[in-house]
């Protein structure tokens, strides 16, 4: 594992403060909870995760409504907000991280591979992040698990 996607001090610091974290996930198919539940002990502070790869399964199980979906597309800040904000209230977590995007190769959604959005979601607000990434599929996952982890820690670990 590279050192950008070690999500251990996050569940250090998450459990010393008797926070908790959801996930929902699109672009990166389960990443992100895979390196949050790599780290011994992650129970306390991982609750759990939604993969919702497609529109259907992010209406069914996040309740993204249908026509965000039809109007800003799955790879929107209105999505990636949706996404977080569903994820925190049914799992009752202090925070949410939720990525959607492009991962290529071509397009989706009209929008070119490397469109990506990341949300986390607290009590205290919503935070979107877009980025513009290259590189092939792999390297575009790759560097969105990295973004969401420097962005949550920048949020999180004062």
């Amino acid at each position: 594992m590279s050192a950008n996607l070690d999500a251990t001090p996050i569940i250090k610091f998450m459990k010393r403060k008797g926070l908790t974290l959801a996930t929902a996930e699109s672009i990166t198919g389960g990443g992100l909870g895979e390196l949050f539940t790599s780290v011994p002990g992650s129970s306390a502070v991982y609750h759990g995760g939604f993969i919702t790869y497609s529109d259907v399964s992010k209406t069914k199980f996040l309740g993204v409504a249908k026509r965000i979906l039809n109007k800003q597309t799955a790879v929107s800040e209105e999505v990636a907000v949706a996404m977080a904000q569903s994820a925190r209230a049914q799992f009752k977590s202090d925070y949410a991280i939720s990525t959607t995007g492009v991962a290529g190769p071509g397009r989706a959604y009209d929008q070119k591979a490397g469109s990506v959005w990341i949300a986390i979601d607290s009590r205290a607000g919503t935070v979107s992040v877009q980025l513009a990434l290259s590189g092939d599929r792999a390297a575009i996952r790759h560097a969105t698990l990295e973004s969401a982890l420097a962005t949550f820690s920048r949020i999180l670990i004062p």
